[in-house]
């Protein structure tokens, strides 16, 4: 399959190829990401391009284990332990002005708009497996309660909005 969003969102049959062609001729033409332009243009659901990214930004991603990397202050800094456990991210350290940032695969279209929307950083996406980031996390951001099977239970996110 075509890693690139356009051959994604046809391959899913959220685009057909023609509507695509209009689409990257308009990109070509004005330089706007693709993503906004098929919303705009052909009408897509922003969920359906959401998801989208997310697969193409997990069939690219490197896989890592935070237990294995030198976590960097300067990374941890970036994301306050609330964002860390909300978002699932775990800074691992800056690569030039990019911040290597862990997540999970069922957590990835939310970390990508956190990264997108809140981080002031290009990111780079990794992907851990739940345990291993969940032990990062209670590593580099403990919080009273919290253990590393946490990152999948359900009534977290709940319990975080409430803790502040």
């Amino acid at each position: 399959m075509d890693l690139r969003l356009g051959g994604i969102l046809v391959a899913r049959g959220v685009l057909d190829a023609a509507m695509l062609e209009v689409i990257l001729e308009r990109q070509r033409q004005t330089g706007e990401p693709l993503g906004p332009l098929a919303v705009r243009i052909a009408g897509v659901c922003p969920r359906a391009i959401e998801d989208a990214w997310a697969w193409q930004v997990a069939r690219r991603s490197h896989r890592v284990d935070p237990a294995a990397e030198c976590v960097e202050p300067r990374a941890l800094a970036a994301v306050s332990r609330r964002q860390a456990w909300q978002f699932r991210v775990l800074p691992i350290r800056f690569d030039g002005p990019e911040l290597r940032l862990a997540t999970i695969e069922p957590r990835l279209r939310r970390t990508l708009g956190f990264a997108a929307n809140v981080l002031a950083v290009p990111v780079q996406v990794l992907l851990s497996t739940p345990q291993a980031l969940g032990r990062g996390l209670c590593v580099h951001y403990p919080w009273p309660g919290m253990t590393a099977g946490s990152i999948l239970e359900e009534g977290v996110d709940e319990w975080i909005s409430l803790a502040g």
